[in-house]
């Protein structure tokens, strides 16, 4: 038998079970239901096997949380009477009562309610009373009509039948008033017995229903009811009491229970988690609709729920409870993350802190299983809407959760910061660190780590160091910042995690996180020394070091000397004996120049901006004397701490702001003192990067400019930009010549953005953007880089700022250089015109575009005291609308900015305007978004697509969306509102509106009158300043004038002898004869420049009397000797009297309101060509032609001819302006008409012009000319106006590219295109040709043929226009020139002088009178001109040459270049001349 055993397979137990002798009758089995649910009572009831589990219970009045041990069939039976008893809550709202009794000495339950009772009749189907129907035959219920929407708790038709088959006994007692009858019947036998119903009369008044039944025990392993088991059906009773509220009194055991309200309930729990009521957590109640009652409470981190749902509790929540708990941590978590951005709340972390409390009655609840645990229906198919209120979710955010919250955060934050940690170790591995040799040893108290502002930084320092003794090198180290340290005092865990470089300051330090320190005997350094750059960005560093630290280990700043600094000088100055000062800050070195009284000669300063400049040597003795050098930072007490916090914290804004408002300007930390305390660190030194950084972003009220785009702007005027330039070369012209201190790159962005003119930019761009500068696409981001396009003034930009103001405004210096002013004074507010935006330190501002003809009319009503008219924005090229709404307190208003949607049919929508700077493309992806089969980069459709599809018709300057819907969304679209539901509509505010004033102090403006208001007294001032320099000007050259004029008669008559007579008598007599010494004066530029002037020739003093005092007379030419030159002075003299006369009656308001004229007409020129190009759009676009590709040619330049296109596009928008042809022929026509009134005020019939002639051509007719000049100024102003003279300032707006002097003299045809690669040559261009022209030019003027015919070959069209148009205006300009100037053909001066300087730089050009003295070389001044007549003559007469003679005219126009005006265009030809190479050589 054992050896048979050994014989059988490894088999499983099922198949072992198989192998014992059962019949086929006894292994396959059917049974019947109930005997189904007595064998395999989990299906139905639950486990039936006893539980261990955490639960609530009722004991002692109270709800204790313990464990508890109870078999869940049990209480399953029990619950399901329960929940029977308040379904009929229900089903008859009259009920008012509930009763249970809970008999553990007899082991019986009964439950007892009134109202209506279980009908006492025959169910005619079944042939039984409906009580012995419910209560004693499987599945049957009243609930399976799904069709009705019911609220109760039985669903599937076993509840109390359960309770029966589980029962020894079980009793059914009702009473039906309707019927009468009361009726009683006893199962028993696990509802294998029934008794006959035992049926008697009642009162029509009686209604109720009472089960009782008697455990079958046995079944569940149990002798008696167990305390548990009775303590969790008394924790049930009262969650009836809970949920029924306080119409149903509900009693056990004969006494009520002591809750009347949901409130009252969830009390019971919350009194568990305290000792007394008063220290009970807050909890907040809401009852929302007939269905919901929600409380929220708070725990310590473990979320907890109770809940029901229709009386039946689910232990495990569900859909219902989920429901309600996303409404409060999305709302809790949005709140904490706004408030606290480093928080980085997520909803699960504000769940684990709350309590809710839930009862609701749900229609058709389907639930996990029958134990009914977890409610598993959809939120959609509740029957109702729970949506919490506002005002309690405020509540809750506002409650200890969001201390508790950050509390947590912060544990996690600590716990990963932790992970970053350094120890105190010999070695450490960080890239770039050069360690000290005794770092983490046993001298490590002894080192310190000196941090650098870079790597050039970290060379100064290392050849510093090298400097010391062998022994002091072992106790320092050096490592490299990259740039600003990351300010953390509101910074993530995840961005301190991530930061390369506090986990590196970390290691190299053996900082642990959270300790608190108070020696540094555990670090790796005891010392860390700051070493930046002493310009504010340095202070800034030093500020962010100081937060970290006192972000994380406060207590070590409370260490003597743990922090120092390492400052370096920032100006140096240098005797000629050898002996150097070294200044530390600003202020420091102002003090010392103010003390040397003007008396600097023999001092050469330098300016050490950066560690960089410094040399090793210099390095070496920084730290041979340590001492001076180095200085620690002293802890005094905790206002240290809060001068640290308000300076970097964010919940000190307030604060910051008045710290920045109290901000004394002069104010500069000492550094002469050995010990710096942190507060005066924050409060002297770091105020000056926090105003500085609030000045970079805030503009001025009276400019609108910020000072990148002043330096930009200084620059612009001072090089006279009228020439076009690439970006990437003139923005390292603005940093030459304008201090700038930062990226190239944010320099030419800003150019770029000045430039920029798409429909959301800027109303008025000051720079011309020649090729792509970015479109409306995406806002301007599309631009070419710098070193592919150009720019160059706008014309309309002089009228805006006049040159006239340009001698009165404030000049800055910096590095001894003069600099961009405090602020320009253009003649309206361009913060209006082109708003802005930024965020500084402490504010932020946002100023809407406004019309500058709004503006322009605004200042005239306040010129005549007539009150404002209130402005709303304005965006150039918008066709949508832009709406007003209400005012809020202080003046605010918002506005309502709409784009243009407009039904085609019904189907179809058109968008052809989006609101303000919401951006083509981002709005393509919306559409895209919506359309319908259209995924996402994610690959996934859209969730509510209403859109079938969509066309882009538009370009980079017109939208144009053809939008395909159905009928029904079209319909739906429409009752929403197109513009809504395409997202057509944005706001604008005037709530934030922050500027800084005249005096430099930030101001809240409410509305933008009281900007203009505020801009109208400061500019009337000005203009009066204007008045009475130009006053003096005249007056200064009237009296030049008289003196010349005696002069010569002087000499004339023999009253004055100057031939062979010494310098020194001619001098003394000229003084005894009353003449006035008037010394030279230095050439100033227009934009306040001073390098490059001229000193006054060495000659010797007699009698006090400088010996070039009276150069302006002596240095005239013999010419003016002459009757005719007399007769001139005499009635020029005479005329300037009348100017004198006239502009002394003239007021300020005249002049401001021709400035205004001139500006208009600007305006009306921008308006002409937007019209024109938006025409030509639509006939492009009707035509089948794609977008503005007219528009664009004739706005920006294209590749070909660089100087020409732009010049010639000027010339034809100018011409057009005016209302004449764009042929020269016309233009010459026009010249002629209105070429004599320009005798006098040639360039300067508008403010844009005014100081084109103020340096003279040559020395002997110096004075004439600038008499000329302030004349014609005078004449910009019309002070007695004429139509001639109109008609002359109208041509004149055309001439923003012509030079100065003799060239503002001559035809608009010719002013614009004096440079050799224009179409009209120019006569001072023949006379180059005469003076440098090249051997292999036949003849003279050849070469202007040569240049027509190298442009005919470049735009033929433009040719065709132009070609005889040049003849033409040189013919009669020649004509005109000599009526105009005949003392220059007597004064016959050869015009080789204008070629004798020679510049190689393209951005060397001066504007203002040094620029008058470069046009001088340029042009061959004004009165010269005639004097080449003949050989202007020849060039007309020569044909024009043939294309081979191209060679000559590049040859000859790189020599000419070599003179300051035209030195730009040559750099840029050469560049750009490439491709004609071929052809020239």
């Amino acid at each position: 038998m054992a050896a048979e055993t050994k014989k059988i397979p490894l088999s499983t137990s099922g198949s072992l079970n198989m192998n014992q002798e059962k019949t086929i009758e006894e292994t396959y089995q059917k049974k019947s239901q109930l005997e189904h649910i007595l064998l395999r009572p989990d299906t139905y009831i639950g486990s039936i096997e006893k539980h261990a589990q955490i639960l609530w219970v009722f004991e002692d009045d109270k709800m204790v949380n313990r464990s508890v041990t109870y078999v869940p069939g049990l209480y399953k039976i029990f619950d399901e009477i329960l929940v029977n008893a308040a379904d009929n809550k229900q089903r008859d709202p009259k009920m008012d009562s509930l009763k249970v009794v809970i008999d553990v000495e007899n082991n019986l339950v009964s439950v007892y309610n009134n109202g209506d009772g279980v009908p006492v009749d025959i169910h005619k189907e079944e042939g039984v009373y409906v009580p012995e129907l419910i209560f004693g035959h499987l599945l049957t219920s009243s609930n399976y009509d799904d069709t009705m929407k019911k609220t109760t708790g039985g669903r599937n038709g076993y509840g109390a039948k359960l309770t029966n088959i589980f029962s020894t006994e079980f009793v059914i007692e009702t009473a039906d008033g309707k019927r009468k009858k009361k009726y009683k019947q006893v199962f028993s036998n696990n509802m294998g017995k029934r008794s006959e119903p035992i049926i008697t009369k009642c009162k029509e008044s009686e209604n109720w229903t009472k089960v009782t039944f008697k455990p079958d025990l046995a079944k569940f392993s149990m002798t008696h009811l167990e305390e548990d088991v009775v303590a969790l059906m008394k924790k049930r009773v009262v969650d009836m009491a809970g949920c029924l509220g306080k119409t149903v009194k509900v009693e056990l055991n004969g006494s009520r229970v002591p809750v009347k309200s949901f409130q009252d309930y969830v009390h019971l729990y919350l009194n568990s988690t305290s000792e007394s009521v008063s220290e009970r957590p807050k909890s907040f109640y809401e009852k929302v609709g007939e269905r919901w009652e929600v409380c929220v409470s708070l725990t310590e981190g473990q979320f907890q729920q109770a809940s029901f749902v229709n009386s039946i509790a689910t232990i495990k929540g569900g859909t219902h409870v989920d429901y309600v708990t996303n409404q409060i941590t999305n709302y809790v978590m949005n709140s904490v993350n706004k408030k606290n951005k480093n928080a980085n709340i997520k909803a699960h972390n504000v769940k684990n802190y709350l309590w809710v409390f839930v009862n609701c009655l749900i229609d058709n609840p389907a639930f996990d299983s029958q134990t009914k645990e977890t409610l598993t229906l959809r939120q959609s198919s509740f029957g109702s809407k729970c949506e919490l209120s506002e005002d309690l979710l405020k509540k809750v955010a506002k409650s200890d959760i969001v201390d508790n919250l950050l509390s947590w955060a912060k544990f996690k934050e600590n716990k990963e910061l932790k992970k970053t940690d350094g120890t105190k170790t010999a070695k450490v591995n960080v890239p770039k660190l050069e360690d000290a040799n005794e770092a983490g040893g046993r001298y490590s108290e002894k080192c310190t780590l000196i941090l650098t502002e870079g790597d050039s930084a970290k060379a100064l320092a290392i050849a510093g160091v090298a400097g010391l003794s062998q022994m002091e090198r072992n106790f320092y180290g050096v490592f490299p910042l990259r740039g600003k340290l990351l300010n953390v005092r509101e910074a993530t865990s995840k961005q301190l995690k991530e930061n390369k470089e506090i986990e590196s300051i970390k290691k190299i330090l053996g900082l642990q996180h959270d300790k608190q320190y108070s020696n540094v005997k555990s670090l790796r350094y005891g010392h860390l020394m700051i070493m930046t750059d002493q310009d504010h960005d340095g202070s800034h560093i030093k500020g962010l070091l100081i937060n970290f630290i006192h972000s994380f280990w406060p207590s070590l700043l409370k260490v003597p000397s743990f922090m120092v600094e390492f400052i370096t000088p920032i100006v140096k100055a240098t005797r000629r004996n050898g002996t150097v000062l070294s200044f530390y800050s600003m202020p420091e070195y102002e003090s010392w120049k103010e003390s040397l009284s003007g008396n600097a000669s023999g001092w050469s300063i330098k300016y050490y901006k950066g560690l960089g400049t410094s040399t090793s040597k210099e390095g070496k003795e920084y730290f041979k004397n340590l001492d001076k050098h180095k200085k620690d930072f002293l802890w005094m007490d905790e206002q240290d701490g809060d001068a640290i916090e308000l300076a970097f914290s964010k919940k000190k804004i307030e604060a910051r702001k008045n710290w920045l408002r109290q901000h004394e300007p002069g104010t500069y930390l000492d550094h002469n003192q050995k010990i710096i305390k942190y507060s005066d660190f924050i409060n002297k030194e770091l105020i000056l990067f926090s105003m500085a950084d609030l000045q970079r972003s805030i503009p001025s009220m009276v400019d609108g400019l910020k000072p990148g785009q002043r330096k930009i702007l200084f620059c612009s005027f001072k090089r006279n930009f009228v020439k076009e330039a690439k970006i990437s070369q003139f923005s390292g012209y603005v940093s030459e010549h304008s201090a700038y201190h930062h990226g190239e790159q944010s320099l030419a962005g800003t150019i770029i953005g000045m430039a920029q003119d798409f429909v959301g930019s800027n109303n008025i761009n000051l720079l011309q953007p020649n090729g792509q500068f970015g479109t409306r696409s995406v806002g301007g981001k599309d631009h070419a880089s710098a070193r592919y396009i150009y720019t160059q003034l706008s014309p309309i930009t002089r009228f805006l700022f006049p040159k006239d103001d340009d001698g009165l405004l404030n000049y800055q210096d910096e590095d001894g250089q003069t600099i961009e002013p405090t602020w320009y004074i253009p003649i309206i507010p361009m913060v209006l015109v082109n708003g802005c935006e930024g965020i500084g330190t402490g504010w932020s501002t946002f100023i809407p575009n406004y019309n500058p003809r709004d503006v322009v009319a605004n200042i005239r009503r306040l010129l005549n005291g007539e009150m404002m008219e209130p402005m709303n924005p304005w965006y150039r090229g918008f066709k949508g609308t832009i709406e007003k709404g209400a005012s809020k307190e202080g003046g605010c208003t918002s506005y309502t900015v709409n784009g243009v949607i407009n039904e085609v049919n019904e189907t179809t929508l058109r968008i052809t305007e989006l609101p303000v700077r919401r951006w083509t493309d981002d709005y393509k992806a919306f559409l895209n978004s919506v359309t319908e089969g259209i995924r996402d980069e994610n690959g996934n459709l859209p969730k509510d697509p209403f859109v079938k599809d969509f066309r882009k018709y538009g370009d980079d300057a017109a939208v144009d969306f053809e939008v395909l819907l159905s009928e029904e969304n079209m319909l739906v679209a429409k009752q929403e509102g197109l513009l809504k539901k395409f997202k057509l509509t944005t706001t604008i505010s005037t709530n934030n509106m922050h500027l800084f004033d005249s005096a430099g102090v930030i101001k809240k403006y409410d509305n933008p009158e009281q900007i203009l208001e505020n801009f109208f007294h400061l500019r009337l001032e000005y203009y009066e300043t204007r008045k009475k320099v130009l006053l003096e000007n005249l007056e200064f050259e009237l009296l030049k004038l008289e003196n010349k004029v005696r002069f010569i008669l002087g000499v004339v008559r023999g009253e004055i002898i100057v031939n062979n007579r010494k310098r020194a008598h001619l001098f003394l007599e000229l003084q005894q004869k009353g003449f006035n010494p008037i010394p030279k004066k230095s050439k100033a530029v227009v934009a306040g420049e001073t390098d490059d002037t001229e000193e006054a020739e060495d000659s010797p003093d007699v009698s006090g009397v400088r010996a070039s005092d009276y150069d302006y007379l002596l240095s005239m030419a013999i010419g003016t000797l002459t009757l005719e030159k007399v007769q001139q002075l005499c009635a020029d003299r005479d005329k300037l009297n009348g100017e004198v006369d006239s502009l002394r009656k003239t007021t300020p308001r005249v002049l401001w309101v021709k400035d205004l004229e001139a500006l208009e007409m600007q305006l009306d020129m921008l308006d002409k060509h937007d019209a024109e190009a938006e025409e030509a759009r639509r006939k492009l676009k009707g035509a089948g032609a794609k977008g503005d590709a007219g528009f664009k040619v004739s706005k920006q330049a294209p590749k070909n001819p660089r100087k020409y296109t732009k010049k010639a596009i000027n010339e034809e928008v100018s011409v057009e302006t005016t209302g004449t042809s764009s042929s020269s022929a016309i233009e010459t026509e026009n010249a002629a008409e209105v070429v004599k009134p320009k005798r006098r005020a040639g360039s300067k019939k508008a403010p844009a012009k005014m100081q084109e002639k103020v340096s003279p051509v040559l020395d002997d007719i110096d004075e004439d000319d600038e008499i000329e000049s302030l004349k014609d100024r005078l004449k910009a102003y019309r002070l007695d106006s004429s139509p001639e003279q109109s008609a002359d300032m109208e041509t004149d707006v055309l001439q923003v590219p012509a030079r100065k002097g003799v060239a503002r003299k001559k035809p608009p045809a010719n002013v614009s295109v004096i440079s050799d690669s224009e179409d009209e040559p120019s006569l001072d261009d023949d006379a180059d040709v005469e003076v440098k022209g090249l051997p292999e030019t036949k003849k003279k003027g050849g070469r202007k043929a040569t240049a027509a015919n190298d442009k005919a070959a470049k735009p033929p069209a433009a040719t065709k226009r132009r070609g005889p148009a040049s003849k033409q205006s040189q013919g009669l300009g020649q004509k005109l020139l000599t009526e105009m100037l005949k003392p220059a053909e007597e004064a016959g001066i050869s015009p080789e002088k204008k070629v004798r300087k020679v510049r190689a730089s393209p951005f060397n050009k001066k504007s203002g009178s040094v620029l008058g003295r470069n046009h001088k070389e340029d042009d061959n001044g004004s009165e010269p001109m005639s004097a080449s007549s003949s050989e202007n003559t020849d060039v007309i007469d020569v044909p024009a040459r043939a294309r081979p003679l191209r060679a000559n005219r590049k040859q000859t126009r790189y020599v000419l270049s070599d003179s300051e005006s035209e030195k730009e265009d040559t750099d840029f030809e050469e560049v750009n001349d490439d491709s004609d190479s071929s052809s020239s050589d």
